[in-house]
């Protein structure tokens, strides 16, 4: 893979700006109004998430992670989609569309988020649930289910590599060079004005939805984000390397994913990019579907809702 090519994952994914979040603002739309008495809540305690659940006890138990500067909001098609036969457990990580930050204003977040989904599974008594993740909710699925092969029972990564960094600081960095950037990432995320924030947020988003009547909750989400939380999640995405761990997983996984739109980028190319990223995964699955952008859920429903479908029935 050249460095131009690369260079273009940026692009295409929008990382810089949509994973950086925007702080401080408050929802106009009011996709955001998370009142504690407007879901039912988990009995779960912990400061890096909290659960909403829908859905009855006996229903077979899927687990949804949203992405950097996101919210479980995003999950609401997929949610009535599944219907009646699920017990649905949306995780909304704190920081993220107007929850406190807690434990996650400072250091990493997936990788935290990732071992208190492994107790939430197992003081929750859930039985190898489906866990699907979008974005940087893949990167914690993946960690989940390499860290803890024995909580998942099936694995849905949405648009997400294992690796960010080399898109970042070029084909042939180091992991020290890769560090270097992240470092310079995350600070250009935390000394941004709130008006810098915005305006990129809503550019950004604007690209990875490609439905106009789609985009406000989720660019509400991130205005309603911690940019503190979103620049720590950001360096963490860059250097961490999933990689060489992808080999652990045992559960059933399958990556949903997107092509790159850019100058010189076909299907195929984007095809071989995910091959090669999740090659070290065996029996991994990989689906592309087309006419969409990074929220591909909402952009494809129905091609999405199909592959899901496919997927949790095998």
């Amino acid at each position: 893979m050249n460095a131009q090519l690369l260079t273009g994952l940026i692009a295409a994914f929008g990382l810089i700006a949509n994973l950086a979040g925007v702080g401080g603002a408050a929802a106009q739309d009011g996709h955001m109004q998370h009142g504690e008495d407007a879901h039912h809540h988990a009995a779960f305690e912990s400061d890096r998430f909290h659960v909403r659940v829908d859905g009855v006890e006996g229903g077979r138990d899927i687990i949804l992670i949203h992405g950097n500067a996101s919210s479980p909001e995003v999950w609401q098609g997929t949610v009535d989609h599944l219907g009646a036969g699920w017990r649905v457990h949306r995780i909304h990580i704190q920081g993220y569309a107007g929850a406190p930050a807690g434990a996650n204003a400072q250091g990493p977040v997936a990788a935290p988020v990732a071992e208190e989904l492994a107790r939430y599974i197992r003081e929750a008594g859930l039985n190898k649930p489906v866990v699907v993740g979008h974005s940087m909710g893949g990167t914690i699925g993946l960690m989940l289910a390499a860290r803890h092969p024995e909580a998942v029972g099936r694995l849905l990564v949405i648009d997400m590599l294992p690796y960010l960094g080399p898109a970042f600081a070029g084909p042939t960095a180091t992991p020290e060079q890769v560090a270097a950037v992240a470092d310079q990432v995350q600070a250009r995320i935390a000394d941004a004005t709130p008006e810098a924030y915005a305006a990129s947020t809503t550019q950004t988003i604007t690209g990875m939805i490609k439905t106009a009547e789609k985009r406000a909750g989720p660019i509400a989400d991130g205005l309603a984000s911690d940019p503190k939380v979103s620049g720590h999640a950001m360096r963490e995405l860059l250097v961490t390397d999933l990689r060489p761990e992808l080999p652990r997983i045992t559960a059933p996984t399958e990556v949903v994913y997107v092509a790159f739109e850019m100058p010189g980028m076909t299907p195929q190319i984007t095809d071989a990019i995910y091959q090669g990223s999740f090659a070290t995964l065996p029996g991994i699955k990989l689906k592309r579907i087309d006419d969409a952008a990074h929220f591909v859920f909402l952009d494809q429903p129905d091609a999405f809702y199909r592959a899901l479908d496919a997927f949790v029935a095998e």
